[in-house]
């Protein structure tokens, strides 16, 4: 028992210090340790109780990370609060059951095996992975996302996605756990100094390659076309968002944005995600405000609405980016192609309608086309995001391999309040700069607004309900990285790594 409640307290541990890493309460320099303990716990530890060990550290963990799930829904989805923590419960199972099975798979190299930390690393991304693209994917969350302001550490992000810099952090944790167990273990000093290797190995070459990628994309940048762009945050309360009697003084408030931020004289203006709380083009009256609002800025605008559209069932209902030229003649359009589950569909809606969604105003949103182009504008091309879709690499990716010359995010974080979610969403943002080489735009409701340099350098950031414009002046790099090329190919060789590695453990036992 003693033992059982030493390893639960040792997984528990890694979870609060992992929750602690994360963009929030920030402490990123503990992503080099928050495994450690876990780690430990599990040398010497059945395949079952390491399952149980790892299950711990993964709810506590998600639990912890992802706690402003139960007033988001709470508050705006009108679910009681013991089905809310039911939810969010249920989400945090389903995610730590990767971690369990990491924990199984950390069975199969003993603590004090060398080959552990590489074990290690490929077993946490292959899970990282699969959890991006299992069901509708939620890669929110993923261990490299704590290193977001660690600008040097990150540009391997143009090599192998975010994954790459998870699975660096998870050796380093591996060799320190190995450290640990061998000095537990009595072993030489020398054999704990070579221990120590791979950790350093992985550091050095990630650090170099970061301060070489920072100076050429530097270059780059100072030789690059630039374009400038603002961004416009109207921190319209969620509560008042939808409310008829408000679309008014709504458009008011980004007429008077638009008006100083058209001194800054930009190419291109960026409302939020839905700013514009009806349907534009189809509410003649007060469509005809914000185009005289257009007309007056002299400029480009990517304006955020719903759109519906005439089918044979009916009407489909779209979450759409508007692209509108100066003379307030719509010039392309984006359709959200990754609908938030609940939020703006309900997944098998017809065996789960208490749940209902969190959106207003439109009935279930239809997904847009996957081939969307990047929408053109004077001073470039813009490749969208809306909201939940910036955290998945591959639709930045597709992106930039269409030709966009900046990717453009347009959201609504309103619903988070003043929780950690905003800044976890914001962070996610950065590793699309850097996978890509293209600048990020991102325009929020109420925040956090701001721009995102191809380097991973935070150009700008608006605080949290603040009602404000910014503008910058954007380089347009030309660059196409490996990871634009090939996408997730090293979460894929981690995967094949962990079948081989079953694999032949498999047969070693046989042949014992």
């Amino acid at each position: 028992m003693n033992s059982f409640l030493s390893g639960a307290f040792y997984a528990a541990a890694s979870a609060i210090l992992l929750t602690l890493a994360f963009p929030g309460p920030g402490l990123d320099w503990l992503c080099w340790v928050a495994l450690v303990p876990l780690m430990v716990a599990l040398h010497g530890t059945a395949p079952r109780r390491s399952f149980y060990l790892g299950l711990t550290t993964g709810v506590v963990h998600f639990v912890s990370l992802l706690y402003w799930i139960v007033p988001t829904i709470r508050t705006y989805g009108g679910i009681p609060l013991v089905l809310c923590v039911f939810v969010l419960a249920l989400l945090a199972f389903y995610l730590a059951l990767y971690v369990g099975i990491f924990s199984v798979g950390m069975t199969l190299f003993p603590g004090n095996s060398m080959w552990m930390p590489v074990w290690a690393g490929v077993l946490w991304v292959g899970g990282e992975y699969l959890r991006a693209s299992f069901f509708t994917g939620f890669p929110w969350g993923l261990l490299g996302h704590c290193l977001y302001q660690r600008t040097t550490m990150i540009q391997v992000a143009d090599l192998t996605g975010v994954y790459g810099i998870s699975f660096v952090i998870v050796v380093v944790n591996a060799a320190l756990a190995r450290v640990w167990i061998l000095g537990r273990e009595k072993t030489a000093p020398q054999v704990l100094a070579l221990s120590m290797l791979p950790c350093l190995l992985a550091l050095v070459l990630v650090f170099s390659y970061g301060r070489m990628r920072q100076a050429g994309v530097a270059l780059a940048m100072d030789d690059a076309q630039r374009t400038r762009v603002s961004v416009i945050q109207g921190n319209i309360s969620q509560a008042d968002k939808w409310d008829d009697q408000y679309k008014e003084s709504t458009v008011d408030t980004y007429c008077d944005l638009v008006l100083k931020a058209a001194e800054d004289d930009p190419d291109l203006i960026v409302f939020p995600e839905t700013a514009l709380p009806f349907y534009y083009g189809l509410e003649k009256a007060i469509s005809d405000r914000v185009d005289r609002c257009i007309r007056q800025a002299k400029t480009w605008f990517i304006v955020g609405s719903p759109a519906l559209k005439e089918n044979s069932q009916g009407y489909a209902y779209y979450n759409r980016a508007y692209m509108i030229d100066g003379f307030s003649v719509p010039r392309g359009q984006y359709d959200k192609i990754h609908l938030v589950p609940f939020g703006e569909y309900v997944p098998l809606g017809r065996y789960l309608p208490f749940l209902g969604k969190l959106t207003a105003q439109a009935g279930n949103f239809s997904s847009g086309d996957k081939q969307a182009l990047p929408l053109e504008y004077a001073g470039g091309s813009a490749g969208m995001l809306i909201c939940f879709e910036v955290i998945f690499p591959g639709l930045a990716r597709d992106m930039a391999n269409r030709g966009a010359k900046i990717l453009v995010t347009i959201t609504n974080d309103a619903w988070f309040g003043r929780t950690s979610a905003p800044v976890q969403h914001f962070s996610m943002a950065v590793f699309r700069a850097v996978e890509n080489r293209r600048a990020v735009v991102r325009a929020a409701n109420t925040g956090i607004s701001g721009f995102i340099d191809p380097l991973g350098n935070i150009d700008a950031a608006t605080d949290l309900y603040t009602r404000t414009s910014i503008t910058r002046s954007l380089a347009i790099v030309d660059i196409i990285t490996l990871y634009s090329l090939a996408g997730d190919w090293f979460a894929v060789i981690c995967i094949v790594a962990i079948a081989l590695g079953f694999m032949v453990k498999r047969k070693i036992k046989k042949v014992l």
